[in-house]
């Protein structure tokens, strides 16, 4: 659970409560979708920044890793994550939808976040998420779908099994056996999600 940076603005002092006690519930594995969102910037920056600042103080009082949405905000959301103090287990994170470039990818999988690839990743103008993705060590690399956004085309519907189109192509950039691919991806899943 967590303020996406869309909504931000809109978060009360009543939500923000609720989230410390939600936090806390014994089901609450993450806080996310947290973060910046500079494309749209529904909210405005300055409260999106302090929104994030808030929700990494939340989740590390918590010992939650964090699910980060960066949508053009490389360099700020490398920059915080970076000096945040997460949970002590070494995940800290998952960078949600990965937009970025490999160097930050490698930084960021350095420092105990994984790196979560959602379709753009199988289209040949997204370089960034690309090279990050053949750069990346065994083991720091999620995929998703980020249904219902994202959809393989005009009109369709993204169903879970585009999952399985991102693997693919990550296994094929890799140079490795979906198979193997999945195993990895299975394994990072596991440790995230461990107590």
């Amino acid at each position: 659970m967590g303020i996406h940076p869309h909504f931000a603005a809109a978060a009360t002092e009543s939500d923000w409560g609720r989230l410390a006690i939600l936090a806390n519930e014994p089901g609450a594995v993450a806080i996310g979708e947290i973060g910046l969102d500079y494309f749209r910037n529904l909210s405005p920056p300055d409260v999106q920044r302090e929104a994030f600042a808030r929700q990494l103080d939340l989740a590390a009082a918590a010992h939650k890793p964090v699910l980060v949405h960066d949508r053009d905000a490389h360099t700020e959301i490398t920059s915080k994550l970076l000096g945040w103090s997460g949970p002590g287990r070494g995940v800290r994170g998952v960078l949600h939808c990965f937009s970025g470039d490999a160097p930050m990818a490698l930084q960021l999988a350095a420092a105990g976040y994984y790196v979560s690839f959602a379709l753009p990743v199988t289209f040949r103008k997204a370089s960034g998420p690309r090279a990050a993705a053949v750069a990346l060590p065994s083991g720091s690399i999620l995929v998703e779908t980020d249904a219902p956004w994202l959809a393989p085309g005009a009109g369709r519907r993204n169903e879970p099994t585009t999952a399985l189109r991102v693997a693919a192509e990550l296994a094929r950039l890799r140079g490795e056996t979906p198979m193997s691919v999945t195993g990895q991806i299975r394994t990072a899943y596991e440790r995230l999600l461990a107590p």
